[in-house]
């Protein structure tokens, strides 16, 4: 039987003996190591993505932000074109008026001024300065002169701009069509109809300092009733333009909020080429020294039909602010734990005693690590529960794992109600077949339009309730598919203050409206007025000489009759239309209108008919009124039997008087008023005849049947009394005329001497 040798024994390596006890601790080591730097490059990669997550958010954000306030400056220009109505002919008064009640230069920052460019043929030029002179502009000019920039096909001026102070005088007058940038949006405003930018310009309010970088938007104006369809047609309707020009730093001042400084911006004029082209930089040019951006991402935009690129680069205080203490955490605890590892391998293999010790001192470091890693879980858990939004997380069947506390106080269930929960079950009933399909691809191929974009849809709470919101969804790989993350953003208050803001604008433009209305027939009265009082004197002069005739001569007797006859009629016509007009001649007194009323009460009642009902109520203690009584019957006769003819020979007619008093109004001045309310049960109006009921000889009765002057006098009797008429009617529920009187206190006499009584 053979037997070793102490040779051979020697050569068996035993446990503490030769190099075997390094050569463990080196490998513990290698693998440790290898595992440490595997978790910490994770974690550089998902700080990495969340930065580049954030980069992209901010850029979108900023690139729709720009576009957004563009868009609402040229609805701004729109608004004051409208406001015009196709004619540049605008006092100064009334545009500065526009101007302050649109509040432009505190709602809308980096909007210089606010004007508007008429075009001046060369024969006219000197007729329009002095046209503008006359209005109270003795140093008016236009700019540049002849004599600088020689003569021109065509002039063009600023007419209007506001606010009139400062450094926008020097625009006064300022033939913008002589400078070539100008000039170009200029024509392509005009032969577009639309709203045109202009490229890169100094503002000729800056002078000769250090000027910003600026821009100006125009929009045409064409002249009213002319065609305008095409191009040829545009050039021969245009008028001028209303424009608005751009400080570039001022325009991009509150773009981006809190977050402003995380993007290094520069905005350049069409392709970024050189320093001519750019028109703005976040970072002044200064300190803007070039460095190694991690981030870059370039966006172009189309403000005004031109092309803006819009270069970004992350900002250093963006690139700070990645979380660096996770990576670095488990580098130096995948280190630690690998030297001590090794050094217990190495221990172990030396020399047996101890090891126990060694042990428990590393089961002590591994808690420790364990204690600091859920220290960081619990550190992401608080950030994501005090998250201002929503936060869900979906495995790859679509159902929830992760819920945080912003998520239960929006959509009602808890923590335990919701883990486990479908998705599809937060969504309408007509999306989830939809979401289930959609989310079964995105699970398998990690692909969805949906990843990195801001998206706006509704969910419904744990009642069914629908909720208008963002959701930001990220993509979250999942054993062998991919789940997703995602911030859900309610936006209730945003969309019910866009809806406020519509309301608010709809009642802007019913006001705007009803004031064309009040001047157009403010405009009509006045040419019916002087045409009516020129029409009276000669009907005064044809009666004078008709009677003189028929003194003289009675042969003719009958024809001359005739002749005053219509002259009466003549008369009575002018004295109509003078009503409308307002220039009547009135005799007011005190009226106590119940009286009034029940003196006419025969009247009436003939007017009205057999067949129509006629129903009063008066009130006691009505108020009286100062008005011309004679006057008065007639308005409220008229009224009656134009109720009478809307009803078709039946029904009820309802004359309701009241005491009113008046707060807030845009046409009665506050105070208190008599209130006459003529309602009828007939047919009612449509509203296209309601906008016209008011116009003089405006009717909708068979010819023969009326003159359509009765309405328009009561409308002219009322605003010359000192009060209004107002119309309400709808079709099939009849028509309400409601006029207003100012209430007449009476003064007090004088007091008696004592011991006098005053008689009653």
């Amino acid at each position: 039987m053979p037997q070793s040798s102490p040779a051979d024994t020697s050569r068996i390596p035993l446990p503490g003996s030769g190099q075997v006890p390094l050569l463990l601790a080196l490998l513990v080591l290698l693998v440790t190591l290898i595992v440490t730097f595997s978790a910490w490059s994770g974690a550089q990669r998902t700080a990495q993505a969340q930065l580049l997550e954030t980069f992209d958010y901010r850029t979108r954000d900023m690139a729709v932000s720009i576009s957004r306030r563009m868009a609402v400056y040229e609805q701004v220009l729109r608004g004051a074109r409208g406001y015009l109505r196709g004619s540049v002919d605008v006092s100064r008064r009334e545009w500065e008026e526009y101007y302050r009640v649109l509040r432009l230069d505190q709602s809308f920052p980096g909007l210089e001024a606010l004007g508007i460019s008429v075009i001046v043929p060369p024969g006219a030029l000197d007729a329009h300065v002095a046209a503008m002179r006359r209005e109270g502009f003795a140093g008016y000019a236009v700019h540049p002169a002849v004599q600088v920039a020689g003569p021109r096909p065509v002039y063009t001026a600023i007419k209007r701009i506001e606010p009139f102070t400062g450094r926008n005088l020097r625009a006064f007058g300022y033939d913008m069509f002589s400078e070539p940038v100008r000039r170009a949006a200029m024509v392509r405003a005009r032969d577009s109809g639309q709203a045109a930018l202009s490229g890169k310009v100094v503002l000729i309010q800056d002078g000769k300092g250090a000027p910003q970088a600026s821009v100006v938007m125009y929009l045409p104006v064409y002249r009213a009733g002319e065609l305008a369809g095409t191009v040829e047609q545009r050039r021969n309707a245009i008028a001028g333009w209303v424009y608005a020009p751009f400080r570039m730093n001022d325009l991009m001042q509150g773009l981006g909020g809190a977050h402003s400084t995380d993007l290094d911006i520069e905005i350049h004029d069409g392709e970024p080429i050189d320093g001519a082209t750019l028109i703005y930089r976040s970072t002044p040019a200064a300190v803007h020294a070039p460095r190694a951006a991690g981030l870059k991402a370039s966006a172009q935009i189309m403000p005004g039909g031109r092309t803006w690129t819009i270069s970004m680069r992350s900002s250093a205080a963006l690139e700070n602010s990645v979380d660096s203490t996770r990576p670095l955490l488990i580098a130096i605890t995948g280190t630690s734990l690998g030297v001590l590892l090794s050094i217990v391998v190495w221990l172990l293999a030396r020399q047996r005693r101890g090891a126990l010790q060694l042990a428990q001192g590393m089961t002590l470091e591994l808690r420790e690590s364990h204690d600091q890693v859920a220290a960081e879980q619990k550190r992401m858990q608080v950030i994501l529960e005090n998250a201002p939004d929503a936060f869900l997380a979906l495995d790859s069947r679509g159902r929830i794992t992760d819920w945080n506390a912003q998520a239960t106080r929006l959509f009602g269930w808890s923590v335990s109600e919701a883990i486990g929960r479908e998705a599809g079950q937060l969504l309408p009933e007509d999306r989830r077949a939809a979401f289930r399909s959609g989310f079964e691809a995105f699970a398998s191929s990690g692909q969805s339009g949906m990843l990195g974009k801001v998206t706006e849809l509704t969910v419904l709470d744990r009642h069914g309730r629908p909720i208008p919101a963002e959701l930001t969804v990220a993509k979250l790989a999942v054993g062998n598919g991919f789940g997703a993350t995602a911030f859900v953003r309610d936006i209730t208050p945003r969309k019910e203050t866009e809806a406020r803001e519509q309301q608010r604008q709809q009642r802007l433009d019913e006001a705007r409206q009803a004031l064309s209305r009040s001047q157009k027939l403010e405009a009509v009265g006045k040419l019916t007025g002087g045409v009516a009082h020129d029409f009276n004197n000669i009907l005064h002069i044809i009666s004078a000489n008709v009677q003189l005739m028929l003194r003289a001569d009675g042969a003719n007797r009958k024809r001359l009759l005739s002749i005053l006859d219509a002259v009466d009629r003549g008369s009575k016509l002018a004295g109509q239309l003078l009503a409308f007009a307002r220039r009547q001649p009135l005799h007011p007194t005190s009226v106590d209108i119940g009286e009034l009323l029940e003196r006419m009460d025969s009247l009436v009642l003939r007017a009205a008919g057999d067949s129509i009902r006629l129903e009063k109520s008066v009130p006691p203690g009505l108020w009286p009124t100062l008005v011309d009584p004679n006057q008065l019957e007639n308005v409220l006769l008229n009224l009656v039997i134009n109720a009478r003819d809307a009803m078709d020979g039946s029904g009820r007619i309802t004359l309701a008087l009241s005491n009113v008093t008046i707060d807030h109004d845009s046409e009665l001045a506050p105070g208190d008023y008599v209130a006459v309310a003529i309602a009828d049960s007939g047919h009612g109006m449509p509203v296209e005849v309601m906008e016209r009921a008011f116009e003089p000889f405006f009717t909708t009765k068979p010819e023969g049947k009326g003159t359509g002057l009765g309405l328009s006098m009561a409308h002219g009797f009322a605003r010359q009394s000192g009060g209004d008429i107002r119309l309400a009617s709808e079709p099939g529920k009849g028509t309400t005329v409601t006029i207003y009187l100012p209430r007449h206190v009476v003064a007090a006499r004088p007091a008696l001497d004592a011991g006098v009584a005053a008689p009653y």
